[in-house]
């Protein structure tokens, strides 16, 4: 496009103190998985920025503790870490337990822990489809069952964070396609099930967003303009993007929606752009890397 000529116009991300009430979710408790990292300790931080209390869940003991820990530091809030592994329901039972001894009850769960393995089907090994489902679907399951008693007796939510990669067929993403697809089936049983016992459940479906390892590992570089090719809003998305979303679905303002998937991901879902180039991807699974310089496959 010519720079003299007309620009698109470019939706920056709001941080969410730029829109909601700061005592939104005073004294409401919110367990976490995968809260130790990524999209979902943006969660958690932004949840204790509005008054919420988290129990964050996550394999490494030590990371999660210094995770709790800087939380609490920028936030003044309250976090404590709950170790546990999604796929091993005994951890999980152990972590709520943890939670509700020292919470006293847990309000609402994030269901964030998540597997990826980026390869053809070919080159993918059942052993790696079969961690994938389980961190992501098993691990969603046995969250749920876990902590379902005491979202019923308070009414609350579970949030799923989803993905949009089995809304088409995407090459080299067999396992987290099928995986998130089960997510999505499961949240909409849950809706249906607890939803007279006054428990919502919806999914946020992601698009691609900064400062993730799919990001860094997928988009090359010229990552402006590489996203702006697909994306109508014409930017990459933000963990703040997803953290506004979460607090809009766990709020009174959505009080009537429930097995829902909010999709975030500025509009890219209705425009498929060339994130894995097709047919060399598949065709050529080897060369195809040199189509995408900068990347990390």
């Amino acid at each position: 496009m010519s720079e003299s000529g007309p620009q698109p116009f470019k939706h920056l991300a709001v941080p969410p103190q730029d829109v909601f009430k700061p005592d939104l979710f005073k004294d409401q408790v919110v367990f976490v998985t995968g809260g130790g990292s990524g999209i979902c300790y943006k969660i958690a931080e932004t949840l204790m920025r509005f008054g919420a209390k988290v129990a964050i869940v996550g394999r490494k003991a030590d990371r999660l503790r210094a995770a709790a820990e800087q939380l609490e530091r920028d936030t003044g809030s309250k976090a404590i870490a709950t170790p546990g592994d999604v796929r091993k329901i005994e951890t999980i039972e152990e972590a709520v337990k943890q939670t509700i001894d020292v919470y006293g009850k847990i309000d609402h769960v994030i269901c964030g822990a998540a597997g990826n393995f980026l390869a053809p089907m070919m080159g993918l090994s059942s052993n790696a489809f079969r961690a994938v489902v389980e961190i992501d679907l098993i691990g969603t399951y046995n969250t749920v069952r876990s902590t379902m008693e005491h979202v019923k007796k308070n009414h609350g939510n579970y949030i799923h964070i989803s993905a949009t990669l089995h809304y088409s067929g995407l090459p080299w993403q067999a396992a987290p396609s099928a995986a998130k697809a089960g997510v999505d089936a499961l949240s909409n049983v849950i809706a249906v099930e607890l939803g007279p016992f006054g428990v919502r459940s919806n999914c946020i479906a992601p698009g691609l967003i900064n400062g993730t390892e799919g990001a860094d590992r997928l988009v090359p570089e010229g990552r402006d303009e590489f996203v702006s090719g697909f994306t109508p809003v014409q930017r990459i998305g933000e963990k703040d993007d997803i953290a506004n979303a979460v607090i809009f679905l766990l709020s009174p303002a959505a009080s009537w929606i429930s097995g829902q998937i909010l999709v975030v991901d500025g509009g890219s879902t209705h425009f498929r752009g060339p994130m894995l180039p097709y047919p060399d991807s598949v065709l050529d699974p080897v060369a195809f890397k040199s189509l995408m310089p900068g990347s990390k496959l």
